[in-house]
């Protein structure tokens, strides 16, 4: 098949932005290396929009939470990801949680139905020369295509370590000493108890040696051409807390406020007293068997973490499905190489898409996958690219990858109201509402815009 449009990488920018661009009737070629011989360090299967981390897409809020309200955007414009989420959703809360295997199959059941999409196992060695490309390779860019786009950009992308949350069977849980319940006791929009997280509590005597165990554990070892390269804040590896201070656990995937241990109920407290501190886990597929440990990304050796996890009260006789990991990402200094469409500067029949651009999340992926398929098909109807407002979600999003960002301090972003023009005039208490509902009214301005 002739193709109108090369995208390269089929994770979850380049299987959204090859959906946005196939059902608007265009020619697509979809290459993914996965399949074809080729696999990475973090990628288990070879599966188009495979989740290799987390299986949250976060908060599902729309109305105080920023990346909830790219949710809404996103479904607005008929996001794949988003539809195909819905189908393969779990119980976590307020949080969007999806069974990875589900997911992946319902996107690539929907790339299938496509006449006009034509997925390829292959591997992209070098940048095309012609002909609209969109790049949408992510943060394990093969070594060859990632000297092409070093080469094509003049200067060395920037690099950050993403860890990978271990996996645990549920059956292989001690409910005994765990129990199930969301913080603060959370109930869902009829009024009941979500109790979507399983809770591991821990004593002060307990705390203090995981702590211990976690700063002496052995752990893998950079090779010399990662050294000096920074985590990324939203993905920190559990070790790499721990060293900040003996506390600083207590005060983020461990927390224990709001989490009452109905195993410790007296008359005095009959709903239980909270824990020193406590280890989340949270359900990894739609039959409940696989729960992944919340916050617990990790660099440890994976004999390191089977030992040291088994301390941990109920999971003393845990199986893993999936041990934690390390892998190296990479992105580009988009502010400085990319324009305003995400195009290459230098060659501006390529645009970037997804994490390679410098966002970071699963949502804000797949939202700049999108993106940029609704400008490649706006210029190749011949239209002004009319850009989301920056007072959206999207708008935000793509105005910090393209432009609003320090360049000399350029680091991967997940969404924020922090990227939103500012309200100043809005109490702060009101803030969150006025921006969503600000972004609401936008969006739907703008939507018929890009639509003509």
């Amino acid at each position: 098949m002739t193709h109108d449009v090369h995208i390269i990488g089929g994770g979850l920018a380049g299987s959204e932005a090859a959906w946005q661009l196939a059902r608007r009737g265009l020619r697509v070629r979809l290459s993914e290396m996965r399949g074809g011989g080729n696999g990475t360090e973090a990628h288990q299967t070879q599966a188009l929009a495979e989740l290799v981390c987390s299986n949250s897409f976060r908060s599902d809020d729309d109305v105080s939470n920023a990346v909830g309200l790219l949710h809404h955007e996103m479904r607005a414009l008929g996001s794949l990801t988003m539809a195909a989420a819905a189908k393969a959703q779990v119980p976590a809360g307020s949080a969007l949680a999806v069974d990875r295997d589900v997911f992946s199959a319902e996107v690539e059941t929907a790339l299938a139905a496509l006449p006009n999409l034509e997925v390829v196992r292959e591997r992209i060695d070098t940048l095309p020369e012609a002909g609209l490309t969109i790049v949408a390779t992510g943060p394990l860019t093969a070594a060859a295509l990632a000297s092409s786009i070093g080469a094509a950009t003049g200067a060395e992308s920037l690099a950050f370590f993403d860890a990978i949350a271990p996996i645990v069977y549920r059956e292989s849980i001690d409910m005994d000493v765990c129990w199930m319940a969301s913080r603060w006791d959370k109930t869902d929009k009829f009024g009941a108890e979500t109790k979507d997280y399983i809770n591991c509590p821990m004593d002060r005597d307990q705390y203090a040696a995981f702590h211990a165990g976690l700063m002496a554990g052995e752990k893998t070892s950079f090779k010399q051409w990662e050294a000096n390269t920074p985590y990324f804040n939203g993905c920190m590896p559990i070790e790499v807390m721990a060293e900040r201070g003996f506390d600083t656990l207590r005060f983020g995937p461990m927390k224990p406020v709001g989490l009452d241990n109905p195993h410790d109920a007296t008359p005095e407290f009959p709903k239980g007293r909270w824990p020193h501190a406590v280890v989340q886990l949270r359900q990894d597929n739609r039959l409940g068997t696989l729960w992944n440990m919340v916050g617990f990304q990790t660099k440890l050796k994976h004999a390191e973490q089977v030992r040291l996890f088994r301390t941990i009260p109920g999971l003393e006789n845990a199986e893993f499905a999936r041990l934690g990991g390390l892998h190296r990402n990479t992105f580009l200094n988009s502010p400085v190489l990319l324009d305003r469409q995400l195009r290459l500067k230098t060659e501006p029949h390529i645009r970037f898409a997804g994490q390679i651009t410098g966002c970071e999340g699963y949502v804000e992926s797949a939202a700049i996958g999108l993106v940029s398929a609704l400008m490649l098909a706006s210029e190749l109807a011949g239209r002004v690219w009319q850009a989301p407002p920056p007072s959206t979600a999207l708008g935000a999003l793509l105005a910090h990858i393209t432009g609003d960002a320090e360049a000399e301090t350029y680091q991967p972003m997940n969404i924020n109201f922090g990227l939103f023009p500012p309200l100043h005039d809005v109490k702060k208490k009101s803030r969150k509402q006025a921006y969503t509902d600000r972004a609401k009214q936008d969006l739907e301005l703008w939507i018929p815009l890009i639509a003509a």
